[in-house]
């Protein structure tokens, strides 16, 4: 019984794990337009930041501030690295992530000794301090920052390789897709090793963990350095995405988002921040283009779901898929009904919601 159990696990991760890869592998074709591969791109590097940072938050119980410190340094050295290729094998930019991600690894082990002497309240305030320091230090040197218009580069590097040059859209979204899946299942099987059961034996109780004989600093520290490596790859993918990086990548409102985004998806599923990535990413890219109030909206977001669903999106979509399976036909007719009333009568008060928002902003632009 339970061996059939653990063949049935292992199978249905199969077939998730190639689902994941078929979906990376069409979605340009269903969305082929210039500015979707664009918001695709960003997508995916967003989600590499978001799982890094929930290696921390939801795995190990670490509240960060300062999460854009490591994908922002990265970025800077990814850019440097690609200006330096200049001329070079366009092969050479598949390498760039993987600098990246030694880059942000570098400064975890620098930043995460000091971060994380503490938890709780003061590992979360040390965070917010290192975040302002290195903020305002990028400003202070212009010569490796750029100052405050930041660091532009060409991520085609050279002559095209196997007439690849990654001066399309649809390469660079490839080469995002591919990093994206590989730092997906690294981190995934990161949860299933060791050190990631101890992760979460610390994140519960971190005297119980010490008393069996785990140093829990130890273990935030180690957690910390992976996920800067991790969050350095991410901060690499956004640099060749965009082709600049500026102070801005390093703020504390880089940071505030990731967090953001990952709490929306949802901190207690591994696949919960990937579903908050997306989200995040499409108001950002897309309800922007329609409303000045799109942060106002994702505000609310947040809000909603820290006061309603804690679990986040993912933990909303288990709870129904698990209430579907349980509930009888019958049972489902009865309910229909009242589900639906409810619905419609929330679906009325967003709306009304969003119209009283749409109309207070017109009338302060005099539209």
């Amino acid at each position: 019984m339970s061996m059939n159990l653990t063949m049935n696990l292992r199978t249905g991760r199969k077939w998730i794990w190639m689902a994941f890869a078929l979906l990376l592998l069409v979605a340009p074709w269903v969305f082929p337009q210039s500015a979707a591969l664009s918001i695709l791109s960003q997508c995916g590097s967003m989600m590499i930041l978001a799982l890094s940072f929930n290696m921390l938050l939801g795995q190990t119980g670490m509240l960060s501030f300062g999460h854009a410190v490591y994908s922002g340094l990265a970025a800077f050295v990814a850019v440097h690295v690609m200006n330096r290729l200049a001329g070079g094998s366009p092969a050479m930019l598949l390498l760039v992530p993987l600098a990246g991600g030694c880059a942000g690894m570098l400064c975890g082990v620098v930043f995460g000794f000091v971060t994380t002497r503490k938890s709780g309240t003061a590992l979360s305030m040390i965070s917010l301090a290192l975040v302002e320091l290195v903020a305002a230090a990028a400003l202070m040197f212009p010569g490796w920052f750029g100052g405050e218009s930041g660091v532009s580069t060409d991520r085609v590097l050279g002559a095209p390789f196997f007439g690849i040059d990654f001066a399309s859209q649809l390469q660079v979204y490839y080469l995002i897709a591919f990093w994206l899946f590989v730092s997906t299942a690294a981190m995934y099987g990161l949860t299933l090793t060791p050190l990631g059961r101890i992760a979460n034996a610390v994140r519960d109780n971190p005297e119980r963990a010490a008393f069996i004989g785990h140093d829990p600093r130890r273990v935030r520290y180690l957690m910390f350095i992976l996920s800067a490596f991790f969050a350095g790859i991410g901060g690499a993918l956004s640099a060749i995405n965009f082709e600049i990086v500026s102070a801005e990548n390093l703020s504390l409102l880089r940071s505030a988002q990731i967090l953001l985004f990952t709490f929306i998806g949802g901190i207690g599923y591994f696949f919960g921040p990937m579903i908050g990535a997306l989200v995040g990413v499409l108001f950002s890219a897309l309800l922007s283009t329609y409303t000045r109030g799109w942060q106002l909206y994702l505000g609310l977001l947040f809000v909603i779901v820290v006061l309603f669903a804690p679990g986040g999106i993912a933990g909303v979509w288990m709870t129904a898929a698990t209430t579907w399976r349980r509930l009888t036909v019958l049972r489902l007719r009865q309910l229909a009904l009242p589900f639906l009333l409810r619905l419609a009568g929330l679906l009325l008060l967003a709306g009304g919601t969003v119209l009283l928002i749409e109309i207070l902003y017109r009338r302060a632009a005099g539209i």
